[in-house]
């Protein structure tokens, strides 16, 4: 099957990006995503299997440097910013607004992790139009 499948149809519509971002059943997708794009581009960069875990750390930091902090409620914890990470990036490659390879790609070449998902996430945010562009 040459034709690329993907689970579009599994996503429900979103009222707003915040609405998005707090949906925990579309976090845990991202969760599985995010550490298996991580996990092959730790692969890619060293040369061997890799399985790694992204620390909620890692992606509060990147929810703070890509601007995307300011899409969420106020008082919201470091685990509830790193769901929102993960949301947006399933997300984002579930309709094809970000491919998979480009992820393993920044993600392997950059030492900054959170940099690194930072990118892709102010990436996404321009993609679907709500990035600042001063940044």
């Amino acid at each position: 099957m040459a034709a690329k499948m993907r689970l579009v149809s599994t996503l429900r519509e979103y009222e707003s990006l915040e609405e998005l971002l707090l949906d925990k059943d579309l976090a845990a997708l991202g969760d599985s995503y995010v550490n298996f794009v991580y996990s092959l581009a730790m692969s890619r960069k060293h040369k061997r299997p890799v399985g790694a875990k992204v620390e909620n750390q890692i992606l509060a930091k990147a929810v703070a440097k890509s601007g995307l902090r300011k899409f969420l409620p106020h008082r919201v914890d470091r685990h509830t910013r790193g769901n929102a990470a993960e949301a947006l990036l399933v997300f984002a490659w579930l309709r094809d607004l970000i491919e998979f390879e480009d992820c393993t790609r920044v993600l392997s070449r950059e030492d900054d992790t959170a940099e690194a998902f930072a990118s892709l996430l102010r990436d996404v945010l321009r993609k679907l139009g709500v990035a600042d562009e001063d940044r």
